[in-house]
Protein backbone atom coordinates (compact mmCIF):
# COMPACT_ATOMS: atom_id res chain seq x y z
CA UNK A 1 0.00 0.00 0.00
CA UNK A 2 1.27 3.70 -0.95
CA UNK A 3 1.05 5.50 1.95
CA UNK A 4 3.31 8.89 0.48
CA UNK A 5 1.18 11.83 0.80
CA UNK A 6 1.94 13.50 -2.00
CA UNK A 7 3.35 17.20 -1.23
CA UNK A 8 2.08 20.34 -2.76
CA UNK A 9 1.56 23.97 -1.53
CA UNK A 10 -0.40 24.64 2.00
CA UNK A 11 -4.14 24.72 1.00
CA UNK A 12 -6.13 27.10 3.45
CA UNK A 13 -8.57 25.88 5.55
CA UNK A 14 -12.37 26.30 5.23
CA UNK A 15 -15.16 26.58 8.21
CA UNK A 16 -16.44 23.03 8.88
CA UNK A 17 -19.20 23.58 10.77
CA UNK A 18 -18.70 20.42 13.19
CA UNK A 19 -15.41 20.88 13.64
CA UNK A 20 -12.02 18.50 14.07
CA UNK A 21 -12.05 17.10 17.72
CA UNK A 22 -11.46 13.64 18.52
CA UNK A 23 -15.45 13.66 19.06
CA UNK A 24 -16.32 14.41 15.78
CA UNK A 25 -13.83 11.71 14.13
CA UNK A 26 -15.31 9.10 16.13
CA UNK A 27 -18.73 10.05 14.99
CA UNK A 28 -17.63 9.94 11.10
CA UNK A 29 -16.50 6.75 12.04
CA UNK A 30 -19.73 5.60 13.40
CA UNK A 31 -21.82 7.14 11.04
CA UNK A 32 -19.81 5.52 7.65
CA UNK A 33 -19.78 2.09 9.85
CA UNK A 34 -23.50 2.05 10.77
CA UNK A 35 -24.53 3.23 7.13
CA UNK A 36 -21.75 1.08 4.95
CA UNK A 37 -24.02 -1.25 3.60
CA UNK A 38 -26.87 1.54 2.59
CA UNK A 39 -24.38 4.13 1.21
CA UNK A 40 -22.23 1.52 -0.52
CA UNK A 41 -24.30 -1.12 -2.19
CA UNK A 42 -23.86 -1.17 -5.67
CA UNK A 43 -21.34 0.58 -5.44
CA UNK A 44 -17.76 -1.53 -6.44
CA UNK A 45 -14.76 -0.46 -8.87
CA UNK A 46 -13.22 -3.15 -11.07
CA UNK A 47 -9.40 -4.03 -10.76
CA UNK A 48 -6.65 -1.72 -12.03
CA UNK A 49 -9.83 1.23 -12.34
CA UNK A 50 -8.44 4.47 -10.99
CA UNK A 51 -10.77 6.17 -8.61
CA UNK A 52 -10.62 9.86 -7.56
CA UNK A 53 -12.27 10.13 -3.74
CA UNK A 54 -12.64 13.80 -2.92
CA UNK A 55 -13.03 15.09 0.46
CA UNK A 56 -11.83 11.97 2.28
CA UNK A 57 -11.52 13.46 5.32
CA UNK A 58 -10.46 10.80 8.15
CA UNK A 59 -11.00 8.09 5.63
CA UNK A 60 -14.36 7.28 7.34
CA UNK A 61 -15.78 5.89 3.67
CA UNK A 62 -11.85 5.39 2.09
CA UNK A 63 -12.26 2.13 4.31
CA UNK A 64 -15.34 0.69 2.60
CA UNK A 65 -14.32 1.84 -0.94
CA UNK A 66 -10.92 -0.03 -0.50
CA UNK A 67 -13.53 -3.22 0.76
CA UNK A 68 -15.91 -3.08 -1.99
CA UNK A 69 -12.83 -2.89 -4.83
CA UNK A 70 -10.27 -4.28 -3.03
CA UNK A 71 -7.93 -4.31 -6.22
CA UNK A 72 -9.19 -0.76 -7.92
CA UNK A 73 -6.49 2.12 -7.42
CA UNK A 74 -7.62 4.81 -5.12
CA UNK A 75 -6.73 8.21 -5.24
CA UNK A 76 -7.90 10.11 -2.09
CA UNK A 77 -7.77 13.69 -1.36
CA UNK A 78 -8.49 16.02 1.32
CA UNK A 79 -7.32 19.57 2.17
CA UNK A 80 -6.32 18.82 6.27
CA UNK A 81 -2.98 17.36 6.24
CA UNK A 82 -4.50 16.28 9.65
CA UNK A 83 -7.39 14.78 8.43
CA UNK A 84 -5.05 12.79 6.03
CA UNK A 85 -2.55 11.43 8.97
CA UNK A 86 -5.72 9.96 10.24
CA UNK A 87 -7.07 8.39 6.97
CA UNK A 88 -3.87 6.49 6.63
CA UNK A 89 -3.62 5.08 10.27
CA UNK A 90 -7.30 4.32 9.78
CA UNK A 91 -6.99 2.18 6.68
CA UNK A 92 -3.55 0.76 7.30
CA UNK A 93 -5.50 -2.66 8.11
CA UNK A 94 -7.34 -2.55 4.97
CA UNK A 95 -6.19 -6.08 2.25
CA UNK A 96 -2.69 -5.78 1.17
CA UNK A 97 -3.62 -5.97 -2.29
CA UNK A 98 -5.10 -2.67 -1.96
CA UNK A 99 -3.92 0.79 -3.38
CA UNK A 100 -4.27 4.43 -2.52
CA UNK A 101 -2.10 7.40 -2.95
CA UNK A 102 -2.75 10.55 -0.58
CA UNK A 103 -2.91 13.94 -1.69
CA UNK A 104 -3.21 17.24 0.03
CA UNK A 105 -5.08 19.82 -2.21
CA UNK A 106 -8.38 21.59 -2.83
CA UNK A 107 -11.77 20.41 -4.82
CA UNK A 108 -11.27 23.55 -6.36
CA UNK A 109 -7.78 23.02 -7.77
CA UNK A 110 -7.10 19.68 -8.24
CA UNK A 111 -3.43 18.62 -9.66
CA UNK A 112 -4.40 16.52 -11.83
CA UNK A 113 -4.68 15.80 -15.35
CA UNK A 114 -7.66 16.13 -17.58
CA UNK A 115 -9.89 12.76 -18.43
CA UNK A 116 -7.20 10.73 -15.42
CA UNK A 117 -9.59 8.81 -13.64
CA UNK A 118 -12.47 6.14 -14.24
CA UNK A 119 -14.76 6.92 -11.74
CA UNK A 120 -15.05 9.72 -9.07
CA UNK A 121 -16.69 9.34 -5.25
CA UNK A 122 -18.17 12.41 -3.53
CA UNK A 123 -19.56 11.72 0.02
CA UNK A 124 -20.92 14.20 2.40
CA UNK A 125 -18.23 17.02 0.69
CA UNK A 126 -20.78 19.04 -1.44
CA UNK A 127 -23.20 20.10 1.50
CA UNK A 128 -19.99 21.98 2.74
CA UNK A 129 -19.09 23.84 -0.13
CA UNK A 130 -19.92 27.61 -1.24
CA UNK A 131 -19.84 26.61 -4.89
CA UNK A 132 -21.18 22.92 -5.33
CA UNK A 133 -21.25 23.73 -9.41
CA UNK A 134 -17.89 24.88 -9.76
CA UNK A 135 -16.30 21.57 -7.75
CA UNK A 136 -18.77 19.34 -9.93
CA UNK A 137 -17.48 20.77 -13.16
CA UNK A 138 -13.52 20.50 -12.07
CA UNK A 139 -14.57 16.88 -11.10
CA UNK A 140 -15.58 16.56 -14.33
CA UNK A 141 -12.52 17.50 -15.77
CA UNK A 142 -10.48 15.17 -14.38
CA UNK A 143 -12.99 12.20 -15.22
CA UNK A 144 -12.51 10.36 -18.55
CA UNK A 145 -15.41 10.26 -20.93
CA UNK A 146 -17.60 7.59 -19.94
CA UNK A 147 -16.66 7.43 -16.38
CA UNK A 148 -19.20 8.05 -13.71
CA UNK A 149 -19.80 10.40 -10.93
CA UNK A 150 -21.30 8.86 -7.38
CA UNK A 151 -22.46 11.59 -4.83
CA UNK A 152 -23.94 11.39 -2.05
CA UNK A 153 -25.53 13.88 0.40
CA UNK A 154 -28.05 14.28 3.13
CA UNK A 155 -30.72 16.33 3.63
CA UNK A 156 -32.15 17.63 6.90
CA UNK A 157 -34.98 18.50 5.83
CA UNK A 158 -35.74 14.77 5.97
CA UNK A 159 -35.44 14.81 9.70
CA UNK A 160 -38.76 13.47 11.61
CA UNK A 161 -39.48 11.96 14.56
CA UNK A 162 -41.41 10.47 17.37
CA UNK A 163 -42.06 11.79 19.97
CA UNK A 164 -42.41 15.24 17.56
CA UNK A 165 -40.54 18.03 19.11
CA UNK A 166 -40.76 22.24 18.43
CA UNK A 167 -37.27 22.35 21.12
CA UNK A 168 -35.98 19.62 18.61
CA UNK A 169 -36.77 20.98 15.18
CA UNK A 170 -35.47 24.37 16.28
CA UNK A 171 -31.94 22.78 17.26
CA UNK A 172 -31.73 21.00 14.00
CA UNK A 173 -33.03 24.85 12.08
CA UNK A 174 -29.94 26.27 13.94
CA UNK A 175 -27.36 23.30 12.40
CA UNK A 176 -29.26 23.97 8.85
CA UNK A 177 -28.47 28.11 9.05
CA UNK A 178 -25.06 27.91 10.84
CA UNK A 179 -24.18 25.46 7.80
CA UNK A 180 -25.31 27.79 5.36
CA UNK A 181 -23.37 30.98 7.28
CA UNK A 182 -20.37 28.92 6.89
CA UNK A 183 -21.43 28.62 2.59
CA UNK A 184 -22.68 24.88 2.93
CA UNK A 185 -26.36 23.38 2.47
CA UNK A 186 -27.60 20.78 5.01
CA UNK A 187 -30.72 20.29 2.87
CA UNK A 188 -28.41 19.83 -0.52
CA UNK A 189 -29.40 16.53 -1.13
CA UNK A 190 -32.54 17.75 -2.53
CA UNK A 191 -30.67 19.37 -5.17
CA UNK A 192 -28.45 16.24 -6.65
CA UNK A 193 -29.82 15.62 -9.81
CA UNK A 194 -29.83 19.17 -10.39
CA UNK A 195 -26.68 19.73 -10.06
CA UNK A 196 -25.38 17.01 -12.06
CA UNK A 197 -27.49 18.28 -14.84
CA UNK A 198 -26.16 21.72 -14.36
CA UNK A 199 -22.40 20.43 -14.71
CA UNK A 200 -23.14 18.36 -17.38
CA UNK A 201 -23.58 14.89 -16.63
CA UNK A 202 -25.69 12.43 -18.59
CA UNK A 203 -27.46 9.15 -17.63
CA UNK A 204 -28.20 10.66 -13.94
CA UNK A 205 -30.11 8.12 -11.62
CA UNK A 206 -30.86 9.12 -8.06
CA UNK A 207 -32.23 7.13 -5.25
CA UNK A 208 -33.25 8.27 -2.16
CA UNK A 209 -31.67 6.05 0.65
CA UNK A 210 -33.96 6.30 3.63
CA UNK A 211 -32.57 5.37 7.43
CA UNK A 212 -35.36 4.04 9.70
CA UNK A 213 -34.88 3.66 13.21
CA UNK A 214 -36.73 2.37 15.80
CA UNK A 215 -37.14 -0.03 19.25
CA UNK A 216 -37.20 -3.05 17.16
CA UNK A 217 -34.00 -1.90 15.19
CA UNK A 218 -31.14 -1.16 18.36
CA UNK A 219 -28.42 -1.54 15.75
CA UNK A 220 -30.22 1.94 13.70
CA UNK A 221 -30.71 3.45 16.96
CA UNK A 222 -27.37 2.95 18.55
CA UNK A 223 -25.23 3.74 15.71
CA UNK A 224 -27.38 6.41 13.68
CA UNK A 225 -29.74 8.21 16.10
CA UNK A 226 -27.78 8.61 19.08
CA UNK A 227 -23.83 8.32 17.67
CA UNK A 228 -24.38 9.66 14.37
CA UNK A 229 -27.01 12.42 14.34
CA UNK A 230 -27.80 13.54 17.77
CA UNK A 231 -23.78 14.54 18.16
CA UNK A 232 -23.95 16.14 14.55
CA UNK A 233 -26.37 18.53 15.56
CA UNK A 234 -25.19 18.91 19.09
CA UNK A 235 -21.48 19.65 17.83
CA UNK A 236 -22.57 23.42 17.05
CA UNK A 237 -24.06 24.35 20.15
CA UNK A 238 -21.54 26.83 21.04
CA UNK A 239 -21.77 28.38 17.60
CA UNK A 240 -25.50 28.61 17.75
CA UNK A 241 -25.44 30.39 21.29
CA UNK A 242 -22.73 32.72 20.31
CA UNK A 243 -24.85 33.32 16.94
CA UNK A 244 -27.70 34.16 19.58
CA UNK A 245 -29.49 31.49 17.31
CA UNK A 246 -31.54 29.85 20.40
CA UNK A 247 -31.15 29.91 24.43
CA UNK A 248 -29.40 27.78 26.59
CA UNK A 249 -32.49 27.02 27.82
CA UNK A 250 -34.13 25.95 24.29
CA UNK A 251 -30.94 24.50 23.49
CA UNK A 252 -30.51 21.56 26.15
CA UNK A 253 -34.39 21.01 25.96
CA UNK A 254 -34.03 20.22 22.24
CA UNK A 255 -30.98 18.06 22.37
CA UNK A 256 -32.98 16.06 25.32
CA UNK A 257 -36.15 15.58 23.00
CA UNK A 258 -33.76 14.63 20.08
CA UNK A 259 -32.21 12.11 22.43
CA UNK A 260 -35.77 11.12 23.64
CA UNK A 261 -36.59 9.61 19.92
CA UNK A 262 -34.24 6.98 20.66
CA UNK A 263 -36.26 5.25 23.53
CA UNK A 264 -38.01 1.99 23.17
CA UNK A 265 -40.95 3.82 22.40
CA UNK A 266 -39.58 6.77 19.96
CA UNK A 267 -38.79 6.60 15.73
CA UNK A 268 -36.14 8.65 13.84
CA UNK A 269 -36.23 8.81 10.02
CA UNK A 270 -33.81 10.96 7.81
CA UNK A 271 -32.89 10.31 4.25
CA UNK A 272 -29.96 10.65 1.69
CA UNK A 273 -29.67 10.85 -1.64
CA UNK A 274 -27.35 9.22 -3.56
CA UNK A 275 -26.67 10.18 -7.84
CA UNK A 276 -24.79 8.27 -10.05
CA UNK A 277 -24.11 9.83 -14.01
CA UNK A 278 -21.71 9.60 -16.52
CA UNK A 279 -19.24 11.85 -18.09
CA UNK A 280 -20.84 12.21 -21.69
CA UNK A 281 -18.47 11.17 -24.54
CA UNK A 282 -16.81 13.53 -26.89
CA UNK A 283 -18.66 14.19 -30.45
CA UNK A 284 -15.68 12.60 -31.73
CA UNK A 285 -15.49 9.37 -29.93
CA UNK A 286 -19.43 9.11 -29.48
Amino acid sequence: MNTATTPSAPVPAGDYVHGYSPREGRRLGDQADTLARLLHAGTAYRAGSRVLEIGCGIGAQTVHLLRSSPRAHLVAVDRSEDSLAQARTRVAGIAPRAQVEWHRADVYDLPFADAEFDHVFVCFVLEHLPDPPRALAGLRRVLRPGGTVTVIEGDHGSAFFHPDSPFARAAIECQVRLQAAAGGDAQLGRRVQPLLAGAGFDEIAVRPLTVYADGTLPALVEGFTRNTFIPMIASVRDRALAASLTTTAAWEQGIADLRRTAEDDGTFHYTFFKGVAVNPQSPAES
